[in-house]
């Protein structure tokens, strides 16, 4: 059994604010880089007892270098550093793989509840595949399935975990924070939204641990005897993927595209299509999106 785990940093348990800690020169960013390799190992042990074989581990936060490897669990292998035009898919096509899980993922820009909530960057509003809001997590589990990976674990905030369950039924979630903050912040600028969503209650970093790798056993486990792990929701083909990035003061606000006749894997390496998007008042659609809720 080959497991592909994805993560990030802003879902660690401890991880407090982007600034200082998930920004390389961060002040405590290289504590930050500990707490998520922990986890990971913790994830790793979890799925090795429940019968993995292989593992890969996939550095997934800003353009990769945050596992601490010297600290790595020494039955994992691990991938980072991507060729120029290949990051999208964080490696999840080396081997065949069976399951996918999450680590120290967040969630989705403008969520309520959430902790350190982006999609991509902190400029992103909203991210949708064929109309479909999705972030970071939505955006990978529709293309590993496309491959036929299924999805099973995700740790990180109780909002993320609350999105990872509304996509995926049946998959097994770890929820090691829960935001405070009570407003999407989609009106804010970026660098204003960067510290919107830092207020959260954390779990102790060894209870996290031990809940995680309890988590990923369980998920393991559970996926040899059950059929879970694909989307609620299908999409058909062609693809679109569509990015509204908020304005900053100097840039207005701006809509971005990418489409693929036949493959979600496939398009992540189109182009992008930007223009200048007017937000008017009138557009249901777009609003019903600027101002949806999660939690």
């Amino acid at each position: 059994m080959k497991v592909f785990i994805m993560t990030d940093l802003e879902g660690v348990a401890g991880v407090l604010d982007s600034n200082n800690w998930c920004l390389p020169g961060g002040a405590h960013y290289l504590k930050a880089r500990e707490l998520l390799t922990m986890e990971i190992n913790s994830a790793i042990e979890g799925f090795l007892e429940g019968g993995a074989t292989e593992i890969l581990v996939s550095d997934g936060h800003g353009g990769g270098g945050t596992i601490d490897r010297s600290l790595l669990h020494p039955k994992a292998e691990f991938s980072c550093f991507w060729p120029e035009g290949r990051r999208g898919t964080f490696s999840m096509d080396d081997k065949k793989f069976d399951y996918m899980a999450f680590i120290g993922q967040h969630p989705m820009a403008g969520t309520i509840g959430g902790h350190l909530c982006h999609t991509g960057n902190m400029g992103v509003v909203v991210q949708t595949f064929n109309g479909i809001p999705v972030g970071e997590y939505g955006d990978l589990v529709f293309t590993a399935n496309e491959l036929g990976i299924r999805v099973i674990f995700a740790s990180g905030c109780k909002a993320f975990c609350l999105e990872a369950e509304n996509l995926v039924p049946g998959i097994e979630t770890v929820a090691v924070k829960r935001g405070t903050q009570t407003t999407s912040g989609n009106h804010l600028p970026g660098d204003v939204y960067r510290q919107h969503n830092k207020s959260a209650i954390h779990l102790h970093p060894q209870e996290a641990r031990r809940r995680i790798k309890e988590g990923t056993k369980r998920a393991i486990e559970r996926a040899q005897k059950e059929d879970f792990g694909f989307t609620k929701e299908k999409l058909t083909p062609p693809f679109t993927r569509i990015r509204i990035q908020r304005g900053n003061g100097e840039f207005p606000p701006r809509i971005y595209k990418q489409t693929h006749p036949t493959s979600l894997f496939d398009m992540h390496y189109e182009q992008w299509e930007g223009y200048e998007l007017e937000i008017n008042p009138a557009d249901s659609e777009l609003q019903k999106l600027l101002g949806r809720r999660i939690v």
